[in-house]
């Protein structure tokens, strides 16, 4: 009989091949994200079997079925690697599928998963597959200015000290976003983000279109309930010129074009200007309320 073991370098997937049954064990957080999947978007073989238990407590779910069932095929093989129709010991050869549905959704932060499980007998065996191989997201920048005024989007590492090279992301990921402008022989500013929206293509009124922030400064991906985006830090008053917000990395539902633009509408005020139209703010989950990073704003640049 196999010995149970792991399917993932994360350890999310645990196999128990038994000698009649298999269990198969699936963490909700299956790609180590912390962006829990669904139970309904798992299914066990081409049958297409549904988990038979659900554990909220530890965020798991079962697969128990016999061996035979969910479209499990037999190989008989000897020596390993060359099919023959008699062999020393069997192979018993399954997969678990994970297809995300975000039914009136515009976008997913976790991508689909076919992970090859394997059940051996006779001898000793292991459980192998191949690695999750999360798809990238790129995210690109371009400066523009205004006026006398010299705006810019930057990707940030995290420490917010230097400039990140690479434009490449990971679903789970996050997307460590600076707006600044430059006020160089101009009386003291504040910036603010009135507006930013994603879409698969340069213009910003092109469908599909995701927005991030709106409403003049509201960051409206972090009311998303799979979503860590949130303004960072509470603005510094001797840098009323920068603002920073991390944008949780997702792609556009059903569609596996890797290369997301993302638009913004960056506007600036007098520092003592504030109102209704000139804010940003997070949705705080824990309060289920939004809460401002800053007030203030006037001169407008678009940034992509």
């Amino acid at each position: 009989m196999s010995e149970g073991g792991s399917v993932s370098p994360l350890q999310t997937v645990m196999v128990q091949c038994g000698e009649h049954t298999l269990l198969v064990r699936v963490q909700l957080d299956l790609f180590g994200t912390k962006h829990l999947i669904k139970a309904a978007d798992l299914s066990l073989g081409t049958a297409g079997c549904q988990p038979t238990k659900i554990f909220p407590e530890n965020c798991t779910v079962l697969f128990d079925y016999g061996l035979h069932k969910c479209g499990s095929r037999l190989q008989i093989m000897s020596p390993p690697g060359i099919f023959q129709m008699t062999g020393d010991f069997l192979i018993y050869t399954t997969h678990l599928t994970h297809i995300p549905n975000y039914p009136g959704s515009v976008i997913v932060r976790t991508n689909g998963a076919v992970i090859p499980i394997e059940c051996r007998y006779f001898r000793k065996g292991n459980v192998s597959s191949n690695p999750i191989k999360p798809t990238w997201i790129p995210f690109s920048s371009t400066r523009s200015g205004e006026g006398h005024l010299s705006f810019s989007l930057r990707l940030m590492n995290g420490d917010w000290l230097t400039e990140r090279t690479s434009t490449v992301y990971s679903l789970g990921e996050l997307i460590h976003i600076e707006a600044s402008v430059s006020m160089d022989n101009h009386m003291p500013l504040k910036l603010y983000i009135d507006r930013c929206v994603a879409t698969l293509s340069p213009g910003k009124d092109s469908s599909p279109r995701y927005s991030i922030i709106d409403y003049n400064g509201c960051l409206v991906d972090s009311k998303a309930e799979d979503s860590f985006s949130t303004f960072v830090l509470r603005r510094n008053q001797r840098e009323p010129d920068k603002l920073r917000f991390d944008l949780d990395a997702f792609r556009f539902y059903g569609d596996e074009r890797s290369l997301i633009f993302i638009t913004c509408h960056l506007k600036v005020a007098a520092v003592d200007q504030g109102d209704s139209r000139n804010k940003a703010c997070s949705f705080q989950k824990l309060h289920k309320m939004c809460v401002p990073h800053s007030l203030s704003l006037s001169g407008v640049a678009e940034e992509r």
